[in-house]
């Protein structure tokens, strides 16, 4: 299988044609990389710990005297180039509705005209799993080009907010009172926003998993989870929608993002995470890797696009004119 596709990209002078055959070489060595060979060797040559196809001293490092597991195939080839700005927000006193109204209705719309951004999702903290009260919010950016147009609409005037917006800026500030943002890279194949409403996936309620990993292995950790959890949630409906590492910091920190769709599938998927084999498996596992892991549950904001199917628009707007 290989030999062909070396073969025909060597071949070939088209490059959209080169670029798909890239693709199939990629997924051919990450599919070998599964292979119960694989792993029969790396327990013989490796002691008892299994390591993972990528880590240090693993057959795609190059052996033990490589210091790192090269960038490329750590990171793989991006299908998406969406980049990813997560926000947690805290909410003043009773607004919770009113600020998720706020972003989606009277927010959005404009991002999307001006920034090119789209609403990834905006969500609800369930306040008996972490901070409250809380919105998570998440916007999908047209690569690393299009966060910089943004930032530069953004970062101007004397309080580097874009003047045009103050009138939004100080209605948000009535319902909020600050917040923590990171910029998050996309696994080569997490579906966009347009993807995922286009496939009609939908939650009841989200599983939110901040995971803390070793610098360097957030990417690693995403690619594991692929291939331990996923098979073993979809059992009791847990769909991975979004996997993401962290920028701006030292490749130490990874988002996963489950669909859920009903209350009693996520009671069931929390229950298989202490009792059923290759979950608790998988879990011990990552543990040379992970040094946290916090999972917190979202509901849906009224306008969410993984709710509605769409984007906010502003038709949505009730009593706001910009």
């Amino acid at each position: 299988m290989s030999s062909e596709l070396e073969s025909e990209m060597r071949s070939t002078d088209d490059p959209q044609r080169f670029w798909s055959l890239t693709l199939a070489f990629h997924s051919a060595v990450v599919d070998a990389s599964r292979s119960p060979r694989i792993k029969v060797m790396q327990r013989a040559s490796s002691g008892t710990r299994q390591r993972s196809f990528f880590e240090k001293g693993s057959a795609l490092s190059g052996g033990r005297h490589h210091d790192r597991p090269p960038r490329v195939l750590l990171r793989g080839i991006r299908v998406t180039d969406r980049i990813y700005i997560h926000e947690f927000i805290d909410v003043r006193g009773h607004n919770r509705s009113n600020y998720m109204h706020h972003m989606t209705a009277n927010w959005s719309p404009t991002a999307q005209a001006e920034r090119h951004q789209l609403c990834y999702g905006v969500w609800a903290l369930l306040g008996s799993t972490g901070p409250w009260p809380q919105v998570v919010n998440m916007w999908e950016e047209d690569g690393w080009d299009g966060l910089a147009a943004s930032f530069a609409l953004e970062a101007v005037g004397t309080g580097a907010q874009d003047p045009k917006l103050e009138k939004w800026w100080a209605k948000a500030s009535e319902f909020r009172r600050g917040g923590f943002d990171r910029i998050m890279l996309p696994a080569s194949w997490t579906r966009t926003i347009e993807q995922l409403c286009a496939e009609a996936v939908r939650g009841k309620v989200y599983a939110h998993e901040l995971v803390r990993v070793r610098p360097g292995s957030a990417a690693e950790l995403l690619e594991r989870a692929r291939e331990g959890a996923v098979e073993p949630l979809a059992r009791h409906g847990w769909e991975l929608i979004g996997a993401f590492t962290t920028a701006l910091v030292d490749d130490d920190e990874a988002l996963l993002l489950w669909a859920i769709p009903t209350w009693q599938h996520w009671a069931d998927g929390e229950r298989a995470h202490t009792e059923e084999d290759d979950l608790i498996a998988w879990r011990v596992e990552v543990r040379d890797v992970v040094t946290g892991w916090h999972r917190i549950l979202l509901v849906d904001a009224p306008l969410s696009p993984l709710r509605t199917g769409r984007q906010p628009a502003r038709e949505d707007r009730t009593d706001w004119v910009e």
